[in-house]
């Protein structure tokens, strides 16, 4: 990640030797899986069941709560942002496309999270920069291919995208429907005739 401050502390702490790196990182997704499912509430204790690891790994890893959260939160930035460049070799609006729908997923570890961490922290600024980064060359990519509307900004995606995470939706199946008629919406009209 770009940007200084606050992420490199958070880097700082991942484990170098490959059995405690494995142990940090299987706390990380299972930490990632209690959040979504349960909120910011999801115990300790559950993560650790989850990661396969005792509550002393936990600990030493993250020695409160809010070390974790961030640790999730700036895991799935990183995440996000990588895949922009994995997305690369697809066409300009298959690749928008595939990231927006990781981003719905990156979403909702936020929302889950979002309580427990400062908007206005450093952490929260950088990895907003991070994702804007990612993004807007995938947008400006599709804008350029003309299959992307030219009056829209990146900003006005990731809200509309966003808006939809806060949405609660009966069946995981709903929601990707809506997301595909928001995405649909992002289209240039056709021309008139």
């Amino acid at each position: 990640m770009t940007g200084g401050g606050h992420l490199p502390e958070v880097f700082a702490r991942r484990p170098k030797r490959a059995d405690a790196r494995r142990n940090y990182e299987s706390l990380i997704a299972a930490a990632r899986e209690a959040f979504a499912e349960n909120g910011a509430s999801a115990s300790l204790e559950e993560v650790a069941r989850r990661a396969g690891v005792g509550i002393g790994t936990l600990y030493r890893n993250f020695p409160n709560r809010p070390d974790l959260f961030e640790a999730v939160y700036v895991e799935e930035v990183r995440a996000l942002s990588r895949s922009a460049a994995d997305l690369a070799d697809l066409p300009p609006w298959d690749a928008l496309v595939a990231w927006l729908h990781r981003f719905v997923g990156y979403a909702a570890t936020k929302r889950a999270l979002a309580e427990e961490l400062l908007h206005d922290s450093e952490v929260f600024r950088t990895c907003r920069t991070e994702i804007y980064t990612a993004g807007e060359p995938m947008m400006r990519r599709a804008q350029a291919a003309g299959v992307v509307r030219d009056d829209i900004s990146f900003d006005d995606v990731v809200r509309l995208v966003s808006g939809l995470t806060m949405a609660r939706f009966p069946e995981p199946d709903q929601r990707e429907r809506v997301l595909g008629v928001a995405l649909d919406g992002l289209r240039p009209p056709p021309a008139p005739r």
